[in-house]
Formats: structure tokens, C-alpha cells, sequence
């Protein structure tokens, strides 16, 4: 049972930065997708950002040329660097990953989530 835990939240004032880490608890480079997920009170489901298992990024629109994904395979980890933040990012943010080469909107393994809230 793959396991994901998700950290490095907090509240910042817009146009601030956060690095959120999703660490897990085996070696997902090579086999797994993974993918930053958000969600907001009265919000859909919003994929932030995904590293397929081959190795492509994706950027949501609205977070694309702020939001950078990047992976450490020597220490199991995932992470998002958000620069430039706004309001609008102010969400729960989701770490997930499957065993597949492409992340659906329905990944298998989450993780438990981190709290980001940017103040204006």
C-alpha cells in the first residue's frame, strides 16, 4: 500500500511563496504518475500540476508561469513551489499518485492534504 503525506502549508500574503513536499512511502519515479490537486469551499477539484511516469509536466492555466513541480527520487518526494501567490490559490492542496502512466482526476493514493491561505 503505496502512502503519501502531504506538508508545507501555511498563510502568506499575496505575492508570497510556498514549497509544498508530498513524500512517499516507496519509489514512484519510473511507474507512477503524481499530481498536485486543489480544492476550495463551493470549488471543483482542480489538478494543479502532474509529473506523468515518463517524466511530462503539466500546469493548470491558472497557475501556469507561477507553479513549479519537481520530483527527488532519491528521497521519495514531490514537490510544488508556488511563487507569486494570490487569493484565489488559497485552497487544500492534495498530493496523489497512480500506477499508471497518466494521472486521472481519480487517482488510487492521496495524500492527506496541507492547507495554503493567502491573505490579500
Amino acid at each position: 500500500q503505496v502512502q503519501l503525506v502531504d506538508s508545507g502549508g501555511g498563510s502568506v500574503q499575496s505575492g508570497g511563496s510556498l514549497r509544498l513536499s508530498c513524500a512517499a512511502s516507496e519509489s514512484m519515479y519510473g511507474n507512477y504518475c503524481m499530481v498536485w490537486f486543489r480544492q476550495a469551499p463551493g470549488k471543483e477539484r482542480l489538478g494543479v500540476a502532474s509529473i506523468d511516469s515518463d517524466g511530462t509536466i503539466r500546469y493548470a492555466a491558472s497557475v501556469k508561469g507561477r507553479f513549479t513541480i519537481s520530483q527527488d527520487n532519491a528521497k521519495n518526494t514531490l514537490y510544488l513551489q508556488m511563487n507569486s501567490l494570490k487569493p484565489e490559490d488559497t485552497a487544500m492542496y492534495y498530493c496523489a499518485a497512480d500506477l499508471r502512466r497518466v494521472c486521472t482526476i481519480n487517482p488510487k493514493y492521496w495524500g492527506q492534504g496541507t492547507q495554503v491561505t493567502v491573505s490579500s
